[in-house]
């Protein structure tokens, strides 16, 4: 057992990370409104413009300057940027573009599976029966969210429509669980708002590339209000403070502990969908919000 796994979630850090799950599920609609009033490389440039101006200022306010990396450090945050913001963001924003944000949420509920295989071949990072459980019994709870407590017909309807969006969405979940990896080799020498800001210039970089031959096309002064909100609120809390203790996660708990958390999304991603959209919440997103929510705790569980 690594050194990170084997330390102990604080009451301090699980308040963070299920933060940051709430942060996430608000990405949903945020993301489903960018995805349909701006292009897809244009949505993905103004998220990580509003957050690489206040991971920066963050960054210098925390550190006292942004330090020199070596060629390993640049190479790892380079990695980071190409997977965790470019190429997820085009996949998630590709996604929202074609298929509802609840949709989308079940291959979210995929990533602690996927990472915690991962890291357990990669790092022997073991989890043991009773953490693996809890995985299980996280990702049970998210798909109850998902199916509206229909599991067998939700996910028998889901797998006969495979299109373009759920196949942009699963490349999403692959460069996520890259990125969630990555970090965790990145954060031996780096401290998490350093790796989360080099991280996010070098996506944005990739995604500046990108926009060049979008931004000139959008009649920036006629977009609603709630269109640069949603700006705001993917970069400023749905990247840097997410990203940020996100890192803390994996640098403290390991990644695959840390990625359990993100099973909570969907029922966040429902709740807020309720409260902001209207939409009405059935006994099944209950039921299965407590369910993710004890799979996390039983990870988690000293």
């Amino acid at each position: 057992m690594t050194a990170a796994n084997s330390s102990s979630l604080t009451p301090a850090l699980g308040f963070k990370l299920v933060m940051v799950a709430a942060f996430w599920g608000g990405t949903f609609i945020a993301g489903r409104i960018l995805a349909q009033s701006l292009p897809l490389m244009t949505a993905a440039f103004g998220r990580f413009l509003v957050a690489s101006v206040l991971l920066v200022i963050f960054a210098i306010k925390m550190e006292g300057r942004l330090p020199k990396l070596n060629r390993q450090q640049l190479l790892l945050t380079a990695a980071l940027g190409l997977t965790g913001i470019f190429l997820y963001n085009i996949f998630f924003f590709g996604a929202l573009a074609r298929v509802p944000a609840g949709r989308t949420s079940l291959f979210v509920s995929l990533n602690p599976t996927m990472t915690a295989l991962l890291a357990s071949l990669i790092f022997q990072e073991r989890l043991g029966l009773r953490r693996w459980m809890g995985v299980v019994i996280a990702l049970l709870g998210a798909m109850i969210v998902i199916t509206r407590g229909d599991l067998i017909n939700g996910l028998t309807d889901i797998s006969q429509s495979i299109g373009l969006g759920e196949l942009m969405m699963l490349g999403a979940v692959l460069s996520w669980v890259a990125y969630t990896l990555i970090s965790r080799k990145a954060l031996e020498s780096l401290s998490p708002v350093i790796a989360t800001t080099y991280g996010t210039l070098w996506g944005f970089l990739f995604l500046s590339i990108g926009a060049v031959g979008e931004l000139g096309n959008i009649k920036w002064t006629s977009l609603e209000w709630y269109v640069w909100a949603s700006i705001i609120y993917v970069g400023a809390f749905g990247t840097v403070i997410a990203f940020i203790w996100y890192y803390q996660g994996i640098k403290v708990i390991g990644p695959s502990r840390t990625a359990v958390f993100t099973n909570l999304v969907p029922a966040f991603g429902v709740l807020f969908s309720a409260l902001l959209l209207g939409e009405p919440v059935l006994i099944s997103m209950v039921v299965g919000g407590i369910v993710a929510a004890l799979g996390v705790s039983l990870v988690n569980k000293r």
